[in-house]
């Protein structure tokens, strides 16, 4: 009864925030500002609309990853397209392959944003680099070397992740490097880490805060507004930095009077091929632990299975021949194509989220299939057993544009206003999204 009263109570106070800066989410953007801000002196305030959820007994399990995706992993377009998009602290971080790409040369050369510094200095200080041979998995390994065969240039995976910093050792335990639900032993890299700097370093953060708009006057940022725990709040301060991702930055932005922000948007849009094998397959191997890219045919190619326990979610909604096939996890083979997608699309202020794929996106995937199939081929597939699985939206980005929403700086026009996230990607990176946003984090 006393709780209950309390929240009453609290329900007709306005909770009242300052720092010099705010950082809105605590992704790989928002924590390295955090960071970086926190270092150099400044007072930050963190606001993260989820939980840390990292000490919990179902991080990194089946049911942690529908505890914290939104909506239970099933958010989804318009077109069926299904978003996975974690909502904690750390954000993507948590449930990424750990995977490490420069940026694209057309960031620089195309656009003016030279972040080769930053992303050098962050190669170095978390030590990037593929995993150790005897960790890539035989399965895979032998997909890579089909691929070679066939005259593709697979080369091991860079990755946020080290499995000697795991802390699970004992005579039954080996990091496996197959954590993509989360990692438990911490041995992959995750944003969350440099929130716990910040916060040592003087950082505050508030959970479960979910900021609504960004207040400013005569053109100048003056903070945030929204609800913590149901809880209406203010923050004030004179910099504020939208970290919220690809779908949550352009939301606010468009609930503070920004329309421009959520017109058009890229996913790099994302399926799997599968094949059946006579031996053991991808699923137990580490994801993406050795790929194959071009800039000039615009997709990415790198081994990859669904978990166990996903991939009949997935595969039922291409018929129940591939469902059953749910029954051959074990000698199933798995290549990922992730698509360099066209702008098309976009957030929309009624909460919806539309991504139609372009003719051009189209063509692509057709040709990227063609070559995937050669390869399980290769490597020992059955023709008759190759399809594709429904795609899935990986890195929503692209909504809030450099060049047409931000400047190179990432200001917006609102001075004291900036944005730090995949958002401002201004095309489909199609290649891992991490080191970029750290790069430009760093920058910023």
């Amino acid at each position: 009864r006393f709780k209950c009263l309390l929240r009453k109570y609290l329900m007709f106070r306005n909770i009242k925030l300052s720092a010099d800066v705010i950082v809105v989410g605590s992704g790989p953007g928002g924590a390295t500002v955090a960071r970086e801000l926190t270092q150099k002196g400044r007072t930050v305030l963190i606001l993260e609309r989820g939980y840390d959820h990292r000490d919990k007994f179902y991080y990194g399990t089946y049911l942690g990853a529908l505890r914290y995706s939104d909506r239970m992993s099933l958010l989804f377009t318009e077109e069926g397209l299904n978003i996975i998009a974690p909502i904690m602290v750390g954000g993507a971080t948590s449930m990424y392959a750990g995977c490490a790409a420069a940026p694209p040369p057309w960031l620089k050369a195309k656009y003016g944003v030279d972040i080769d510094a930053e992303v050098k200095d962050t190669i170095a200080e978390l030590k990037i680099l593929p995993l150790p041979a005897d960790l890539r998995g035989m399965a895979s390994t032998r997909i890579a070397r089909a691929g070679q065969a066939l005259g593709y240039d697979w080369f091991a995976q860079p990755k946020f992740m080290n499995p000697e910093r795991s802390t699970c050792h004992g005579k039954h335990f080996k990091c496996q490097a197959n954590c993509m639900l989360g990692c438990r032993c911490h041995a992959k890299w995750n944003a969350a880490e440099w929130v716990d700097k910040a916060i040592a370093g003087g950082a505050r953060i508030r959970k479960c805060a979910r900021v609504d708009k960004v207040l400013f006057e005569d053109g100048h940022v003056i903070g945030v507004e929204g609800k913590i725990g149901g809880v209406k709040f203010s923050a004030g301060a004179e910099t504020v930095v939208l970290a919220a991702g690809g779908i949550g930055s352009p939301r606010i932005l468009q609930k503070s009077g920004m329309n421009a922000a959520g017109i058009g948007m890229t996913m790099d849009v994302t399926t799997m091929i599968y094949g059946v094998t006579r031996e053991k397959g991808t699923g137990r191997e580490p994801p993406m632990s050795w790929s194959w890219d071009n800039p000039d045919v615009g997709y990415m190619l790198s081994t990859l299975t669904d978990p166990c326990l996903l991939y009949p979610l997935a595969a039922a909604r291409k018929g129940i021949g591939p469902a059953l096939r749910w029954l051959q996890w074990n000698r199933m083979l798995g290549i990922m194509i992730k698509l360099k997608d066209d702008i098309s699309g976009g957030i929309y202020p009624d909460g919806k989220i539309r991504k139609p794929l372009t003719a051009a996106d189209n063509e692509k995937l057709s040709q990227a299939y063609e070559v995937c199939k050669r390869i399980l081929v290769e490597a020992g597939a059955k023709r008759s057993s190759i399809f594709m699985r429904p795609m899935i939206g990986t890195h929503p980005s692209a909504t809030v544009r450099i060049g047409d929403v931000v400047d190179t700086n990432l200001k917006t026009e609102i001075d004291g206003l900036y944005v730090c996230d995949a958002s401002v990607f201004p095309e489909a990176l199609d290649r891992p999204t991490v080191l970029t946003i750290i790069g430009l984090a760093k920058r910023l």
